[in-house]
């Protein structure tokens, strides 16, 4: 059964990988003036939605595999994985399926209220999604040890929960601009990173499995 939650979690974790790298690029294409609505905000909920569900994945595999005597860590890490996914997947799916739909309709006045803008309902969601994110990837750090792969993986993790602050600045300071989103331009590297490791750690496993299996 390991051997099944390897592959799950190295490709759960390999698409999130690719899906935040690619969400953060159509970003910084937007904050560029290179995208443009409706394309920007489709783009950018679509691959952030295409995030949640692997990453669930990956947290979830790592769970299962994790000694007995750290399961309380990992669980945690799914409890908080969880409420980021239930989060961010409320906003994503209202801006893609009535947000943006309404406004190219021309009703975009009546729903003012389910718009992703600054300091807005679901400006709030996402931010509790992301900074849930952050505890995620903090409570995770005690499962994994202080050698080889795991090491790695671990500074990943704390890496990612230490820019947490930083994502909660960016969302809650009172007066929002573009110059502000580049303060959070450290998650750009610390959550692909520790997804990317992570899915890594599944794949060596694997393999050691499969060489165990010879």
């Amino acid at each position: 059964m390991k051997k099944e939650i390897y592959i799950v979690g190295f490709w759960s974790g390999l698409i999130a990988f690719i899906a935040t790298v690619i969400f953060y690029i159509v970003q910084m294409l937007q904050i560029l003036g290179f995208l443009s609505y409706p394309i920007d905000e489709i783009l950018i909920y679509g691959f952030s939605l295409c995030i949640t569900i692997p990453f669930a994945l990956e947290m979830l595999a790592l769970h299962h595999v994790s000694p007995i005597e750290k399961k309380f860590w990992s669980h945690a890490a799914l409890i908080f994985t969880v409420i980021y996914v239930v989060f961010v997947t409320a906003n994503y799916v209202v801006q893609l399926a009535t947000v943006i739909p309404m406004t190219l309709k021309g009703f975009s006045d009546e729903i003012q209220i389910l718009k992703q803008t600054p300091h807005s309902l679901f400006w709030d969601f996402d931010a509790i999604g992301y900074i849930f994110m952050g505890l995620a990837t903090l409570f995770a750090v005690p499962v994994f040890e202080k050698h080889g792969i795991q090491k790695w993986v671990r500074y990943s993790f704390l890496a990612h929960a230490f820019v947490t602050p930083l994502i909660a600045f960016v969302y809650f300071y009172p007066n929002f601009s573009d110059s502000l989103l580049l303060i959070a331009t450290p998650w750009a590297i610390t959550a692909p990173l520790s997804m990317l490791l992570l899915a890594i750690m599944f794949k060596k496993y694997e393999l050691k499995n499969n060489t165990k299996g010879l």
